[in-house]
């Protein structure tokens, strides 16, 4: 898929997986309409037991949403991600989540280099010097850790591997074959645009961390997972196209 050199000819599918984010999902939303961009949304509600799915359904009913996808069941943020991808039709895909922590203002930024042809996949980095909130010391070493040992194992140089704004081709995007349920998808993206040898980017960005009081879901548990991925998908074998959960 050629990218358009034009910034008005360029579509860009934005996918706001979203679970339990009635707080703050239709905000989200909202603040996206003020991008200066050609947006498809789409939202996936990842079942949901509050209002989210309902609010997401009055959203596109309204035209602020292009499209909608229940999932079934709760599968989490990476299968959710997974099925926006599928749904995706635009000719760049980026992940926004529905917390307010990260602000699609800089979408435009995340998408100059892929508009100029410099890169396929931009990530935007909460550690290069970008506007954000202080919070937890110890999520900021761990994020460190983890993005020094998939480093090491990719030879990419990263500064922010877990960042949620990774932007890429959706040509590239759709031919990964990706098969993470949860926050592991975060590493396998990352692994698996190393292994196709993508052009990757960073931008600095601005980043609105919440703490656990005001809805954050991550806690060590994922980044233990997260170091078991690291090794599982860049170390052992790539999943078999038959073999990619749908």
């Amino acid at each position: 898929m050629t990218i358009p050199s034009d910034w008005n000819d360029i579509v860009l599918s934005v996918i706001v997986p979203a679970y339990n984010e009635e707080a703050t999902v239709e905000q989200a939303v909202r603040r996206m309409q003020d991008v200066p961009l050609r947006l498809e949304i789409i939202a996936v509600n990842d079942c949901s037991s509050d209002r989210t799915g309902e609010l997401l359904d009055r959203l596109h009913q309204s035209g602020l949403l292009q499209q909608v996808v229940h999932q079934p069941r709760n599968q989490g943020k990476g299968a959710a991600v997974r099925a926006g991808i599928r749904a995706a039709t635009g000719h760049v895909i980026v992940v926004q989540d529905a917390d307010l922590e990260y602000d699609p203002s800089e979408f435009p930024m995340l998408l100059e280099p892929i508009r100029l042809g410099k890169a396929d996949a931009v990530y935007g980095s909460r550690f290069q010097g970008g506007p954000r909130r202080v919070l937890y010391f110890w999520h900021s070493v761990g994020n460190r850790l983890l993005t020094l040992l998939s480093n090491m194992l990719t030879d990419l140089n990263l500064t922010d591997m877990e960042t949620c704004y990774k932007m890429a081709r959706a040509d590239l995007l759709k031919s990964l074959p990706l098969v993470s349920n949860r926050f592991g998808l975060e590493v396998e993206l990352t692994a698996r645009l190393a292994q196709a040898r993508a052009r990757v980017w960073e931008v600095p960005i601005g980043y609105s961390g919440r703490t656990y009081a005001e809805g954050k879901k991550i806690d060590w548990r994922d980044g233990v997972a997260a170091l078991w991925h690291i090794v599982r998908f860049n170390l052992g074998p790539r999943p078999r196209p038959d073999a990619v959960r749908q």
